[in-house]
């Protein structure tokens, strides 16, 4: 499924906000390729391309924390997306709810 519009960088990605679609809180920013963002709309969950591993990443597959697909928006200049998600447990590798749990000293 080709995605007219959408500004894929020169690897061929367009960066994927994850937010949660009932509290709003970012879980995690990954990447999406053309066939990604295609198999995310037509299965409902997330699916990005891992650029370490190279190959299609479908969000919770082994671990089962899979996002579901509420709605799959994208920025004034087509070149980032959002996904609103319904998320069935953490978000991060580590176990965190979301990645964005550290900040910086102030």
């Amino acid at each position: 499924m080709n995605i007219p519009g959408i500004a894929y960088n020169a690897d061929g990605l367009v960066p994927c906000i994850v937010q949660d679609a009932d509290t709003l809180e970012v879980l995690m920013m990954a990447w999406m390729s053309e066939e990604s963002l295609a198999l995310t709309l037509e299965r409902g969950e997330t699916v990005f391309w891992s650029r370490s591993r190279r190959e299609l990443w479908h969000k919770g597959a082994t671990s089962g924390n899979v996002q579901k697909l509420v709605e799959l928006r994208y920025d004034c200049d087509a070149d980032t997306l959002l996904a609103l998600v319904h998320p069935a447990g953490p978000a991060c590798h580590t176990g965190e709810r979301t990645c964005f749990y550290r900040a910086f000293p102030r």
